[in-house]
């Protein structure tokens, strides 16, 4: 790749991303919680569905957060956005390494190969 086809490539992309508010990192998880006396819906076993987004942080930390089922949908595209900008600003980079190399020069028609 030339850096000129390089240059256009990224000015295809940077033309993708979208500059929002709407970027949440973390995972979205389903889990059940059981009460462990006086709940008749967790003794038969069934227990409380809830959803729950995972962020992990330096150092190992992770913090949790309970998400309503109504803000799920809302959670679901925002993580979605992340991913898309992260990937797109992935692919920027790698065509910026491309970038930093010395350009090749374009082969000369008229040469002849001894071979």
């Amino acid at each position: 790749m030339t850096h000129r086809q390089a240059i256009q490539a990224r000015e295809r992309l940077l033309q993708r991303l979208s500059s929002t508010a709407e970027l949440l990192r973390g995972s979205l998880l389903q889990r059940t919680t059981r009460h462990s006396h006086g709940c008749p819906k967790c003794a038969r076993g069934e227990g409380h569905p809830q959803s729950v987004l995972t962020v992990s942080y330096p150092g190992g930390r992770t913090r949790q957060f309970s998400v309503s089922a109504e803000q799920v949908p809302q959670v679901r595209r925002w993580l979605r956005n992340y991913r898309k900008l992260k990937e797109t600003i992935e692919a920027i980079c790698e065509l910026n390494h491309i970038l930093l190399r010395p350009d090749s020069p374009a082969p000369n028609p008229r040469r002849v190969s001894r071979d």
